[in-house]
């Protein structure tokens, strides 16, 4: 089966969360089942620099008339095949500072609507046969940023082809893509799609809701979170859609990918170890110590945190208790970024007890290794998480 995976991260080369693991993990996996596979990603300068032999497929106007390109290449992974990527040439929308989504002062960019309808309208005109070489039967959308994937499908399915079907993957429903509703009529959808059984979410222009509408089936990462988000409690006002869509939607649980997360032979760690070889963690836990400049002492219970910094997080938590951790002796190192008032009460924790705390803010694929590798424990204090 020919499958288009639609993504606005992939692991390597671009990850702010979980969606670029699973996005970058899932086309291998599938393809070594002997699944024809490519990826669909906006040209952002870490994806454009980290794919290789890029030759061009089309060069497009969008619906707002903007002109675009549309290229081919391909993603070298260590012991599996390459996966052909296509990306977005759109420098006007993608080459900029900042993350995917905010710039460098954390504030979202006021085109994301266009800059993330372009993925999904770029994923429908595949589709629609725009490569001649390569079209596919399933286009598979992750997550708001490529939710549009199936609306425009829905509605620009050619007649007299064979009709490619949708499934779109929520990963976290907390992010829904809500724009202003007067962005709409830039988007060339017809205007039946913004409707109460469309894009329309409470006078709102909603991303995640098209995906949930217009997809032939609806996926989640865990068979838990499939159901709690049909509750009032999980559903962010989308439950009721999710509840009459049931039939469509399932939950396949995330999973680790051992060829990456692995202390044995993770390249990432200054040791390696196993559970009949652990003297290698010891080494790791003073390595990291050495370098967040944090006290060398074996005995210290090291607590890590890799995550983003949001309420969803459940970060208060570990402020709230990290008194009692350090008077019994403990130590705590973090990596995240994410709301400001939280990223400072960390800063501030960490400059009072420099041996004690240690505060990266950012993400870093490295020293997570290096976190995980060697830590004690691993805190992920979430009021939810959808994966468990």
């Amino acid at each position: 089966m020919r499958i288009l995976q639609v993504t606005a991260e992939i692991f390597p080369l671009l990850k702010t969360g979980g969606l670029a693991d699973i996005a970058g993990a899932l086309p291998l996996a599938l393809m070594a089942a002997g699944q024809d596979v490519r990826a669909l990603l906006p040209g952002f300068p870490a994806i454009v620099a980290g794919v290789r032999h890029a030759t061009t497929v089309a060069d497009l106007d969008t619906p707002w008339g903007e002109r675009v390109g549309l290229r081919l290449g391909s993603l070298h992974t260590e012991g599996a095949p390459d996966l052909p990527v296509y990306w977005i040439d759109a420098p006007g929308l993608y080459d900029r500072p900042g993350n995917p989504y905010e710039d460098a002062a954390r504030h979202a960019y006021g085109d994301n609507h266009r800059r993330f309808a372009l993925l999904g309208w770029a994923a429908a005109r595949l589709a629609q046969g725009l490569d001649a070489h390569w079209q596919p039967e399933v286009v598979h959308a992750h997550d708001w940023h490529a939710a549009l994937a199936p609306a425009y499908l829905a509605f620009g399915q050619p007649h007299g082809r064979p009709r490619v079907g949708s499934v779109f993957t929520v990963h976290n429903l907390a992010y829904q893509g809500l724009f202003e509703s007067r962005h709409f009529s830039e988007l060339g959808l017809p205007p039946a799609a913004f409707s109460l059984d469309g894009l329309e979410y409470h006078g709102q222009l909603s991303f995640m809701k098209g995906g949930l509408v217009f997809a032939d089936r609806i996926t989640t990462v865990s068979p838990t979170y499939a159901r709690e988000i049909q509750t009032p409690e999980q559903g962010f006002g989308l439950d009721g859609l999710l509840r009459h869509r049931s039939g469509v939607l399932s939950g396949i649980l995330n999973a680790v990918d051992d060829q990456v997360w692995n202390p044995a032979t993770d390249h990432l760690l200054p040791e390696r170890f196993d559970l009949d070889r652990l003297g290698g963690k010891a080494g790791c836990k003073a390595f990291l110590q050495k370098e967040l400049g944090l006290a060398r002492k074996a005995d210290a219970p090291l607590f890590v945190v890799v995550s983003r910094l949001t309420e969803q997080k459940g970060l208060q938590l570990v402020l709230d208790g990290l008194g009692a951790l350090l008077a019994q002796g403990g130590q705590l190192a973090l990596l995240g970024s994410g709301d400001a008032p939280l990223e400072a009460a960390f800063r501030q924790r960490a400059e009072a007890a420099p041996k004690s705390v240690s505060v990266t803010l950012g993400y870093s694929e490295p020293l997570a290794h290096r976190l995980f590798g060697a830590g004690d424990v691993t805190l992920v204090p979430s009021r939810f998480e959808p994966c468990g």
